[in-house]
């Protein structure tokens, strides 16, 4: 027997407000802000644009995935282990930062195309892969999947960024289960059915135009992150486009048992072990051996 279909519903609606960060960025953030925190697994959520002469120059991380998808221009980045390489429109980087890593993400600029604009996201990782090695996954827009509810000709189209959707699997593989979809609708009222494993946290963050979720009569607007319940029973999340040429993104993953301690770039699960990754930043070890030698070339530029 077929499982019926019961929807989720939005439990928190959060407006992402635009506001400078890093070098001359401007980044709408939701999680992460004092409005939104302690959505496990997802620790931040940032929608950006990088103006000219801006970016993200040489800075560490440890204990977190990062995945950095950008929807409009490119943008390169370089690490301390010898890694570099650029993200296109439409493409994906998915970055476990494990025991530690220096990086460097700056955006391309080019004359009379538009200032590059994206999504970071931050995920937490489970306790026992927070000092693994660092390992990156990138897919370039033709090597992420969709999958096309009513046809390629029909008015939705889901991009599989990771996870699975309407018989489409992503090729991504990270620590840490997560869904992270990119939904685009041509036609106002096109309704679709995303199936969400249950009692994983789900969210979804819209750039364009507006969205109605389950039941509601009224859509959701732009620029706003829409936290959906986990309740028993329910099996995925009910959409229908409030605007022609909608757009947003649908993520889902599952929910960590453990405490978070957020020092800036390092997430660990104690004050003592924030304690330690502080000291091992400053000793130069154990992930961080380039911390005081290494600088980036993007980030000279």
């Amino acid at each position: 027997m077929a499982v019926a279909s019961v929807s989720r519903s939005i439990v928190k609606k959060v407006l992402a407000v635009e506001t400078p960060e890093g070098a001359g960025a401007l980044v709408r953030r939701s999680i992460g802000s004092m409005t939104l925190r302690n959505l496990s697994p997802f620790l931040m959520l940032d929608h950006f644009q990088i103006a000219k002469g801006a970016g993200f120059p040489d800075h560490p991380h440890r204990g977190q995935a990062t995945v950095t998808y950008m929807l409009e221009g490119t943008s390169r980045h370089e690490d301390s282990a010898g890694h570099k390489g650029t993200i296109e429109t439409g493409g994906v980087q998915w970055m476990c930062a494990g025991k530690g890593i220096i990086h460097a993400e700056m955006p391309v600029h080019e004359e009379g195309f538009p200032d590059p604009k994206g999504m970071q996201l931050w995920i937490d990782l489970p306790k026992e892969h927070k000092m693994v090695d660092p390992s990156y996954q990138e897919l370039g827009p033709n090597e992420i999947p969709s999958a096309y509810p009513e046809g390629p000709e029909g008015p939705v189209k889901i991009k599989v960024i990771s996870g699975k959707s309407h018989g489409v699997e992503s090729p991504v593989r990270h620590l840490g289960g997560c869904w992270y979809f990119h939904l685009s609708f041509s036609k106002k009222g096109t309704t679709v059915f995303q199936d969400i494993p249950e009692g994983w946290t789900a969210f979804i963050y819209i750039w364009k135009g507006s969205v109605i979720v389950g039941n509601d009569s009224l859509p959701a607007e732009s620029f706003h992150t829409l936290v959906l319940s986990a309740n028993q029973g329910e099996t995925g999340v009910k959409m229908i486009s409030g605007d022609d040429d909608t757009q947003f993104i649908l993520v889902a993953g599952e929910p960590l048992n453990q405490t978070v301690f957020q020092y800036g770039p390092f997430v660990m699960t104690t004050r003592e072990e924030i304690q330690k990754t502080l000291m091992d930043y400053q000793m130069a070890k154990n992930g961080f051996e380039k911390a005081h030698t290494w600088q980036s070339e993007i980030g000279k530029q």
